[in-house]
């Protein structure tokens, strides 16, 4: 499963406004989104859309508004998000638990390729639905501040210098090896 770019801006998008609540910010321009990872406004405001529709984000206009998390991220699980924003996790429809399409092999029940992505599903699944929003910001937050690392929510207003962090090592800084790292 690769996420398209919608799924991959809006996760960040909705990460973003629970770090930033967390931090005390009860309301993001659209405009601080976007700058906070360097994603095209115009399409996060699609996405945004998206999101507040089906009740995860909300928006106030005026000059203190801005969009902010409507449910609690307690409950917001992110297997749901990625399903709202790319569809289901299946890689092939006749494993798709929601989008189920037959396939085109002679004996579906006994076909290999079709009992391994139904295992590749169940796995993503398993993850993606095991964890909350609240548990992605918390993590984050505390491998933010754990590195001394900063976040683009977490600078003064004014002060536009964002630390800038080298890449991680993919295999042993995934979430699941921060997620079992204690509590500092």
């Amino acid at each position: 499963m690769k996420l398209t770019k919608k799924a991959e801006y809006g996760l960040r998008a909705i990460i973003n406004l629970g770090i930033a609540q967390e931090l005390g910010r009860s309301k993001v321009s659209v405009a601080d989104l976007a700058n906070a990872d360097n994603l095209p406004m115009k399409f996060l405001e699609q996405i945004l859309i998206i999101l507040r529709e089906a009740g995860h984000v909300d928006t106030q206009r005026g000059k203190n508004g801005g969009y902010y998390l409507k449910k609690d991220p307690k409950t917001v699980k992110m297997g749901d998000l990625v399903r709202l924003l790319d569809g289901p996790l299946a890689p092939i429809a006749c494993a798709s638990h929601t989008a189920y399409e037959p396939c085109s092999c002679a004996d579906e029940d006994h076909c290999g390729l079709r009992m391994l992505m139904i295992d590749v599903r169940n796995a993503m699944s398993n993850i993606l639905d095991r964890y909350t929003l609240a548990d992605v910001v918390e993590v984050t937050l505390r491998k933010i501040r754990r590195n001394g690392a900063e976040h683009y929510f977490m600078k003064s207003k004014g002060d536009d210098s964002i630390a800038h962090l080298s890449r991680p090592a993919v295999e042993s800084e995934g979430f699941l090896a921060e997620m079992m790292k204690r509590k500092v």
